[in-house]
C-alpha cells in the first residue's frame, strides 16, 4: 500500500508494492511473504486482477457484486465476484472490445460493442448472439423501457437495435458527419449524443424526433484544438457534463444553452469518461493523465490521482471512495479515498486498515519551539533553566520556545547575523559565475579540448554554431566521440596541421569580436549615417575589400607555409631512408654465387627515372629494363611461353662501383652549388611561399619541388 497526500486529502493505492510471480509454489510463496517485508505488507484485495497486456474498459455491476474487466492479448473479458475477492470467469473474444454495456443487474446479459463491427450479446453461460453494424463504432448505451440498444460510431445515423424483437429499427439522422458518446438520461430516458462537430443532440425515443441542439464548441475559445465532443454524462434529471477532445468540462443546464461551469485539465488531453459523486458535490473527468477529483459548484480542485501509464477507464462503487482503473499496462489499478466515502461491505476492513496506519503515522510536531543539545544550551549560557518550565526534556536534549532561543542566540553571539549576510553574499555570487567555470572539472577525458570549445560554443555562441555545439554535446550518437580512444583528434596528423591555422585565426576572430562587439555597432552606425549623407565612394570600396584582402592573404600565407614543413619532413624522411638502404647494401658480403637481380632493376630504374620507387613501376617497363626475353607459342590455341635468365654478377663489386659513382657525384654538385640569394630569387620566379634551403643537400629536392610546382600541381592542392 502506497499513500500519498494531496492537500488534506490522503490517497491509498492498494496496488502498490511487488507481486509475487504465479509460477512460485505455495510453500516459497509462504517463505517470500515472511522474509520479505514488502511483500508481507502488500495488500491483495482482489487476486489475479491483471490483464496479459493492456485493460481497455472496466464497469461495475448494477448491483455491485461483480466487476467485468475487458482487456488484451489475445482480446478477452473478466468476470471478478467481490463477495470472493477473486476471478469467476474468463472469456476470449475474436476481436478486441471498444465498449460493453451490463443490460442486468448482474454478468446474465452483456453487449460488447467490438472494433470489427460487430455486436456480440452474452449470457451467463457464454456467447448467445453476434451481428454486425453498417459502420465502425464508438459507444453504446440502452433503453430499458423499449429494450432499444443505440450504437453510434463514424456515421451521422444511430443505430437501434431491438433487443426484445431482435432486429434494427429505423435509425436517427442527425446532422453530424460522426459521433463519439452517447448517454440515456435514467429519470426522463432523453438519449444525448456528442458530435464531431462540438455539438450535443438530444432525441427523446418516445416521439422519435430530436428536441435540442447544444453547441458547446462557441463556449471554448482561444484554443489551438478543435473541441469535439468525447463524453456525456448525466447527474441527474437536468444537470449534464459534457467533456472535449481539448481537456475541458462543462456543467450544463438542460434549460439553459449556457454552461455553469467551465473546468480546464490545462493538459490538452482527451477527457475520456465523466462521473458524479452526489453525496460530496464531486466529479470525477478521466483523461491519459490523471483523473481530476473537483467540486461541481466552484470547480475548484479537490484531489487527483495521477497515472504510471495511460488510463483508459476507469469505475467507482456507488457512495463510495473505491476506484478502479484500466490503464496501458498489465496491472489494473484500485485506489481507496477514504474521504469521498467509505469502503464498500465486500471491504470493509479498509477503513479498519486505514485507520491504523493513520495512528502509526502521527508524529508530535512543535512549530513554535526547537530542538537543542546540552551542550547547545550552555553555549547559549541557559544552563540555569534546566528543571523549569521554560525547558521541555526530550531524549538527549531539551525543546526551547523559538522566542526565547532567538534573543539567546542573537545575545551570545551578536554577528551570527553579519556571517549569515555574507555567506549568502558568497553563495549569490558563485551562482552568478558563468557555468562554465564549474564543468571544467567534468571535461571527458577524451577530445578535452573540443568538449572545452563547444562547451564555450554553446554558452557564448549564437544562431547554427550554438545549435551544433548542443547537438554534438546532448546526442547521444556522439557520445562515442567523447569517451573512445580511437576517436582521439591526431594533432600530429598531416591534416590537422593544415586546419590548424585556419582554426585558429576563427578562435582569435570569435574573441576579437566579442571584445569589441559594442564598438563595431557603433562604427557601423556611423558608417552608415555617413553613407546616406555622402554617399559611398570607390576608395571606400577598395579599402574594404584590401582589408578582407590582407585577412585572405594572411592565413593563406599560413597553410602554405605549414604545406611547405610537411613536403619538406617527408622528403627528408625519404632521404633518411635511402641513405639507410645504401649503407645497409655496402655492408653486403662478397658472394660471387649469388643473383643480382635486385641491384640491377635499382640501377636501372634509379638512372632512368630519378627518384621514382621500383614498386610504383608497371610490369612491363620493369621486364623491358631487364634480359631479353624469349616468347615462344605452344600448340594452334595461341598458348605462349615465356622464358628469361638472371645474370650473376659479383654483387659486392657492384656496389662498390655504385657508392664510388654517388659519392663523386655529390663532390661535383657541392662545387657547382649556388647561393642562397639565388634560391630567392627562383622563389620569387615562381611565386611561391617557400622558406629558403638552409642546407645545402637539400639543393636537389628542392629544385626538383619547384620544377614540379611550375605545372600548378601545388597551387591547386593550396
Amino acid at each position: 500500500m502506497l499513500v500519498s497526500d494531496v492537500g488534506e486529502v490522503k490517497i491509498y493505492n492498494l496496488s502498490a508494492g511487488k507481486a509475487l510471480p504465479d509460477w512460485l509454489s505455495d510453500k516459497k510463496r509462504r517463505e517470500a511473504q515472511r522474509k520479505n517485508v514488502d511483500v508481507s505488507r502488500r495488500i491483495e484485495l482482489i487476486q489475479d486482477f491483471d490483464m496479459p497486456a493492456v485493460a481497455t474498459s472496466l464497469e461495475l455491476s448494477p448491483d455491485g457484486q461483480y466487476i467485468l474487466a475487458t482487456g488484451t492479448y489475445k482480446p478477452r473479458i473478466k468476470c471478478y465476484d467481490v463477495n470472493n475477492l477473486s476471478l469467476k470467469f474468463e472469456r476470449c473474444f475474436d476481436s478486441e472490445v471498444v465498449k460493453f454495456k451490463i443490460l442486468s443487474e448482474d454478468y446474465g446479459k452483456i453487449a460488447f460493442l467490438q472494433a470489427d463491427r460487430y455486436v456480440e450479446f452474452h449470457a451467463a453461460h457464454g456467447r448467445h448472439y453476434r451481428l454486425r453494424i453498417p459502420r465502425f463504432g464508438r459507444d453504446l448505451d440502452y433503453h430499458k423501457p423499449s429494450c432499444d440498444l443505440f450504437l453510434v460510431g463514424t456515421s451521422s445515423e444511430i443505430y437501434r437495435l431491438n433487443t426484445e424483437r431482435g432486429q434494427f429499427l429505423q435509425p436517427y439522422e442527425t446532422s453530424a458527419t460522426s459521433i463519439n458518446a452517447c448517454h440515456v438520461n435514467p429519470e426522463h430516458h432523453l438519449l444525448c449524443v456528442g458530435t464531431q462537430e462540438g455539438t450535443v443532440e438530444a432525441w427523446d425515443p418516445r416521439d422519435k424526433t430530436r428536441c435540442g441542439v447544444l453547441d458547446v464548441a462557441v463556449q471554448i475559445q482561444h484554443n489551438e484544438k478543435f473541441p469535439s465532443v468525447s463524453a456525456v454524462k448525466f447527474k441527474n434529471g437536468l444537470h449534464m457534463a459534457v467533456g472535449t477532445t481539448s481537456g475541458h468540462v462543462l456543467l450544463y443546464d438542460i434549460r439553459a444553452k449556457e454552461p455553469l461551469l467551465v473546468k480546464d485539465h490545462l493538459n490538452g488531453l482527451t477527457v475520456k469518461k465523466i462521473d458524479f459523486n452526489p453525496s460530496h458535490n464531486a466529479v470525477y473527468s478521466l483523461d491519459d493523465a490523471m483523473l481530476k477529483i473537483w467540486d461541481e459548484n466552484t470547480g475548484k480542485q479537490m484531489a487527483y490521482i495521477e497515472s504510471s501509464s495511460n488510463f483508459n477507464d476507469f469505475s467507482t462503487s456507488p457512495r463510495s471512495g473505491l476506484f478502479f482503473f484500466a490503464q496501458e499496462d498489465v496491472k489494473m489499478m484500485t485506489y481507496y479515498i477514504p474521504s469521498l466515502g467509505p469502503a464498500p461491505r465486500w471491504c470493509s476492513f479498509l477503513d479498519n486498515l486505514t485507520e491504523e496506519i493513520e495512528s502509526e503515522g502521527v508524529q508530535n510536531i512543535y512549530d513554535d519551539y526547537k530542538f537543542i543539545t546540552k551542550q547547545e544550551l550552555a553555549d547559549l549560557g541557559l544552563e540555569h533553566l534546566e528543571g523549569s518550565n521554560m525547558l521541555r526534556a526530550y531524549m538527549h536534549g531539551f525543546f526551547i520556545d523559538i522566542r526565547l532561543y532567538n534573543k539567546a542566540k542573537a545575545i551570545a553571539d551578536p554577528f551570527a547575523f553579519e556571517r549569515y549576510r555574507k555567506e549568502k553574499i558568497a553563495q549569490q555570487i558563485e551562482g552568478s559565475r558563468p557555468a562554465r567555470l564549474q564543468l571544467k572539472s567534468k571535461l571527458p577525458k577524451v577530445n578535452k579540448e573540443l568538449a572545452e570549445k563547444l562547451l564555450v560554443e554553446q554558452e557564448e555562441g549564437s544562431g547554427k554554431l550554438k545549435t551544433a555545439a548542443s547537438t554534438l554535446l546532448g546526442d547521444d550518437r556522439f557520445k562515442t566521440m567523447f569517451e573512445n580512444p580511437d576517436f582521439e583528434v591526431d594533432k600530429e596528423a598531416d591534416e590537422y596541421r593544415l586546419l590548424n591555422p585556419v582554426l585558429t585565426r576563427l578562435d582569435k576572430t570569435r574573441t576579437k569580436k566579442l571584445k569589441a562587439q559594442q564598438e563595431a555597432d557603433a562604427a557601423r552606425e556611423e558608417k552608415q549615417k555617413e553613407a546616406k549623407d555622402e554617399g559611398s565612394t570607390d576608395d571606400d570600396l577598395f579599402s574594404e575589400r584590401d582589408d578582407s584582402s590582407d585577412d585572405d592573404q594572411q592565413w593563406t600565407k599560413q597553410v602554405k607555409k605549414e604545406y611547405k614543413k610537411i613536403n619538406q619532413e617527408k622528403k627528408r624522411e625519404e632521404r633518411i631512408a635511402k641513405e639507410r638502404e645504401e649503407e645497409d647494401g655496402s655492408e653486403v658480403s662478397d658472394d660471387d654465387d649469388g643473383p643480382a637481380l635486385q641491384i640491377h632493376e635499382k640501377e636501372d630504374f634509379n638512372i632512368g627515372q630519378g627518384p621514382r620507387k621500383i614498386s610504383k613501376a608497371g610490369l612491363g617497363k620493369r621486364l623491358a629494363a631487364s634480359k631479353p626475353i624469349q616468347v615462344e607459342t605452344i600448340g594452334g590455341l595461341g598458348n605462349r611461353q615465356m622464358t628469361f635468365s638472371l645474370e650473376k654478377k659479383n654483387k659486392a663489386n657492384v656496389d662498390r662501383k655504385r657508392l664510388a659513382e654517388l659519392k663523386r657525384h655529390r663532390e661535383e654538385r657541392r662545387q657547382v652549388i649556388r647561393p642562397i640569394t639565388g634560391l630567392r630569387g627562383l622563389k620569387t620566379k615562381m611565386h611561391r611561399n617557400c622558406l629558403p634551403l638552409t642546407d645545402a643537400d637539400n639543393l636537389l629536392e628542392e629544385e626538383e619541388f619547384y620544377s614540379q610546382s611550375t605545372t600548378g600541381s601545388c597551387k591547386g592542392m593550396l
